[in-house]
């Protein structure tokens, strides 16, 4: 980026971190880091004077870490929400022009940069789709599979969200989806900007020249309604009529609103709860095409990570997939709920070779170029720095 008295330099603050380290990471190597306020450990080597962790919520959160199953963590992760609160704002506040927290964790954030005066970008990073949209895709798929069960995200969560979006000056989007359910629940276009995840080249590595003579498909993310996995397995079964061989690997534990579905499907695919990333990378590596047919997703970061080892991708809008895969050409763009067209996907890119490597190539052209943690990061400076000139 060329130098600019409007250079950004960005603040980034939320409970957990989720993605945030990442990004980071690629602002600190452009001197663009104000600094990185999160409750979880310092995994990318962020210089000192840049990194605080907010050591109130990390140790109210850390024995259900260590000892809960995954709702209940969930569920302390939204009561602890007064420890990062009663935190963030005491911290003094640095010099930037940009302050950017994940959606519903902006609040404090916002209020710090409002007291400051002057310009300063306030950046919601939305990690989902609008919040209206999120609930009513869950809450539909609920009522489908799970009759009584409710969103596990309290009410409260879902106005935070959207007190935030309407105080943003930049809603950052991680796919076209989530800009499409902005615009549709009246969030102004302008203020919307679209940018996918990146990926670790170095970890994930193009896969091997030789398809698996046993098609493999692999799937990675959470077991539940959510992310369609009562419509892939119902599509596999389908495709194991066809194909008798063919493997499903399903990276990710199960949620609790899969227990009733559990049972059928137990015994006919590979689950593993958790895999370290070098893990999934090598499975990624030695499978013959990835699997996302999400009903809701901001964008599965995974998508990213497929394609840089040029696998094809069968996956649906909602997953955000369509931002980065054009359709017939890194893969296929399905409806989530249409199985036999998620069935006959997988058949095609398992039993014609010449189209699977087609579609492979494609996605690990695109995959591989200007789709590092870093390239993610120069395109949201250069973003802002666009917006702070305006």
């Amino acid at each position: 980026m060329k130098s600019s008295p409007h250079k950004p330099r960005v603040l980034l603050a939320t409970c957990g971190s989720w993605y945030l380290c990442d990004t980071a990471k690629a602002f600190e190597r452009r001197d663009a880091l104000a600094g990185l306020w999160i409750s979880d450990a310092n995994k990318v080597g962020i210089s000192g004077q840049n990194y605080r962790r907010a050591w109130p919520f990390h140790l109210a959160m850390k024995p259900f870490y260590h000892l809960a199953p995954q709702n209940i963590i969930e569920k302390a992760f939204y009561a602890m929400l007064p420890f990062w609160r009663e935190w963030i704002i005491r911290q003094t506040f640095p010099e930037c022009s940009v302050v950017q927290g994940i959606m519903g964790y902006c609040t404090e954030l916002f209020d710090h940069a409002d007291r400051q005066g002057g310009k300063i970008l306030k950046v919601v990073d939305c990690q989902n789709s609008h919040p209206t949209s999120y609930r009513g895709y869950w809450q539909r798929e609920l009522d489908l599979w799970c009759p009584g069960k409710k969103v596990p995200i309290p009410g409260w969560m879902f106005a935070r969200m959207n007190r935030e979006l309407e105080r943003a000056d930049v809603v950052l989007c991680p796919s076209d989806f989530v800009r499409d359910t902005m615009v549709t629940n009246g969030i102004p276009p302008q203020r919307c900007f679209v940018s996918h995840f990146g990926v670790n080249n170095d970890l994930f590595k193009r896969r091997l020249p030789q398809l698996p003579v046993t098609p493999r498909f692999i799937s990675v993310g959470t077991v539940c309604v959510r992310k369609g996995h009562q419509y892939l397995f119902r599509a596999f079964e389908k495709v194991s009529r066809v194909l008798p061989d063919a493997e499903l690997v399903c990276v990710g534990g199960y949620k609790d609103d899969f227990a009733k579905e559990r049972g059928r499907w137990h015994g006919t695919f590979t689950q593993y709860d958790k895999l370290s990333h070098p893990e999934i990378a090598e499975l990624l590596r030695c499978s013959t095409a990835f699997l996302l047919p999400s009903l809701e997703e901001g964008f599965a970061r995974v998508i990213s990570e497929a394609m840089a080892v040029g696998l094809p991708i069968i996956a649906s809008y909602e997953s955000g997939a369509s931002t980065v895969v054009q359709d017939g050409r890194e893969g296929y763009i399905i409806s989530p709920q249409d199985i036999d067209a998620l069935a006959d996907a997988m058949i095609k890119v398992a039993t014609d070779d010449q189209l699977n490597n087609g579609m492979g190539a494609a996605c690990y052209v695109k995959g591989s170029s200007s789709n590092t943690w870093q390239d993610y990061g120069d395109r949201l400076l250069a973003e802002y720095q666009h917006r702070l000139e305006l």
